[in-house]
């Protein structure tokens, strides 16, 4: 009589036949974690027009100030003002991306190592970076990146500077290198909370160190663009696709930007590393 498989044995794989969950169900996860989230905002539809109207006098403030600038001089440091408003809307969509993906999942995770919490997360069969990035968001920001495009797509059209079609192509892939860096710089900052307690005030500072991302880093003096690049990646991230749109920078500079956003994750990723290693949480 022939045997029957034995259905009941473990797939192969890892160690102990056990299959590798954090590779597997990387996908699932992420899709449940947006689907939850986004269930859990809906819930209150009255915030979308809060955040629609907060999205539009925020928008408004900025035109303000640029049309203001305008007033006294026809260029900015060669910036005409419908390229300057380009700045304004990416910054614009890269900050509705901070507020909705990356500032909530960041303060909860500084919350649950402050308070021991973070073994939770540690636990579970999935990729531990993967699964504190994106725990907690709010939907609703996302406002600002639909108002941000908006704005940069008028703007485009609006400019005296035709945009060049490659400008066009890979301006997505820098706006998409923009976010990358602006999370590995929220979670270093995070991370820091293994070490440091009172990490929030630094949190805070990059808030305010964002703010100047709405000009570009060529406004600013020498020691200040040194910042804007390395500590805080407002050119890369803001100023760059800024540029690649309006024709003042190319495939050159966005495989520069390449090269740095490579580097940041891998040391991003060592840093948090070494954080876990060095975390006493409930467990410990």
């Amino acid at each position: 009589m022939a045997a029957h498989p034995d259905t009941t044995a473990p797939p192969p794989g890892s160690p102990h036949g056990l299959a590798r969950p954090d590779r597997v169900r990387r996908r699932d996860v992420v899709r449940t974690l947006f689907g939850v989230s986004a269930l859990n905002e809906l819930q209150y539809r009255v915030n979308f027009f809060l955040q629609l109207f907060e999205s539009l006098v925020a928008l408004a403030t900025a035109v303000a100030v640029v049309a203001l600038v305008f007033l006294y001089t026809p260029t900015l440091g060669g910036w005409a003002p419908w390229e300057l408003m380009v700045v304004v809307g990416v910054h614009t969509a890269l900050g509705g991306v901070i507020r909705a993906v990356i500032q909530p999942s960041m303060q909860l995770l500084m919350e649950d190592i402050q308070e021991g919490k973070l073994d939770f997360a540690l636990t579970k069969p999935i990729d531990a970076q993967l699964l504190v990035s994106l725990r907690r968001i709010t939907v609703w920001p996302l406002v600002d990146v639909v108002v941000g495009l908006g704005v940069v797509v008028v703007a485009a059209l609006q400019s005296d500077v035709s945009v060049p079609l490659a400008g066009a192509l890979i301006f997505p892939v820098a706006l998409a290198l923009g976010a990358v860096m602006i999370y590995c710089l929220w979670l270093i900052i995070t991370t820091g909370a293994f070490w440091v307690i009172r990490m929030e005030h630094v949190a805070e500072l990059f808030n305010g160190l964002y703010q100047a991302g709405r000009w570009p880093t060529g406004l600013f003096p020498g020691w200040l663009r040194t910042i804007f690049t390395v500590l805080v990646p407002l050119a890369f991230a803001v100023t760059l696709p800024s540029e690649i749109l309006t024709g003042r920078a190319g495939l050159l500079a966005l495989g520069g930007a390449a090269l740095f956003a490579v580097g940041l994750v891998a040391f991003t990723r060592w840093f948090w590393r070494l954080g876990i290693r060095n975390y006493a949480g409930a467990s410990a």
